[in-house]
């Protein structure tokens, strides 16, 4: 059993790796036939090889302080599809949830032999849908803030790409967030400075190929979008364009 999981975090997974992939990115319409849950909880009076336990579909292993619990994912209210945004990564999770996961695990392994089968199996079903559903929860609202955080950090940017001081810091400052979470803001490219570069070089591209824009000079057009001097400009325009400003511009206004 994968121990690799921290504290105070959950990690969802799907059983079938190849079926998971598939359904993950969209190429299939089937679902694994099992989700797995796995966490930290602190379960006492365990042997050392730990505790296997099987109710039907439903099983809960527990090792070495790692918990992990497998339903049918075709039993879950949750459809797969809803699970995407949890899905093999870490998921923080409530601290009052991790100890309801622990007192309930260390009830089930206490005495399963007492247990009648089919409850044992709807009780483990219900506290996967709890954890699920709150870490969903948790995830989505998270999601929704960085998103809206890196809305307003491009719109910052967008509206003071002329201003050739603009920096991460500025950047912060302006949103009252660290610099290290702005960062975190931008994970699927060149970080700040390259959006900063790449925005810059779409506003000249307007401004280039705009017709009312035809009397501006190239040096007006490179400060306006936020260079210090239109050498500079020309560099960065030809290494991202593969095209000198000048001739951009009669290539697109013929």
């Amino acid at each position: 059993m994968d121990a690799q999981v921290a504290p105070g975090q959950l990690v969802v997974r799907a059983s079938g790796a190849a079926a998971a992939r598939l359904a993950i990115e969209g190429r299939s319409r089937s679902e694994p036939p099992q989700v797995q849950v796995l966490l930290r909880a602190t379960v006492p009076r365990l042997p050392p090889q730990g505790v296997a336990l099987a109710f039907g579909e439903c099983s809960v292993r527990v090792r070495g302080g790692v918990v992990l619990i497998s339903v049918a994912a075709g039993k879950l209210s949750v459809g797969f599809g809803e699970l995407r945004p949890l899905l093999f990564q870490p998921v923080p999770l409530d601290r009052g949830l991790q100890s309801l996961v622990s007192s309930s695990v260390a009830h089930l392994v206490a005495a399963p032999e007492s247990l009648d089968q089919h409850g044992a199996r709807a009780f483990l079903l219900g506290l996967t849908e709890l954890v699920l559903r709150t870490a969903l929860r948790t995830e989505l609202d998270r999601a929704d803030a960085l998103a809206t955080r890196r809305r307003a950090a491009i719109d910052h940017i967008r509206d003071h790409l002329a201003d050739p001081t603009l920096t991460a810091d500025r950047i912060a400052d302006a949103l009252f967030i660290s610099r290290r979470r702005l960062y975190q803001l931008f994970t699927d490219g060149d970080g700040i400075s390259g959006r900063i570069r790449t925005m810059r070089i779409d506003r000249a591209k307007e401004l280039l190929t705009d017709p009312t824009q035809g009397s501006r000079t190239i040096a007006e057009i490179s400060r306006h979008c936020g260079f210090t001097n239109a050498a500079h400009f020309s560099r960065t325009f030809h290494k991202s364009t593969g095209h000198s400003p000048r001739d951009y511009r009669d290539r697109h206004t013929r």
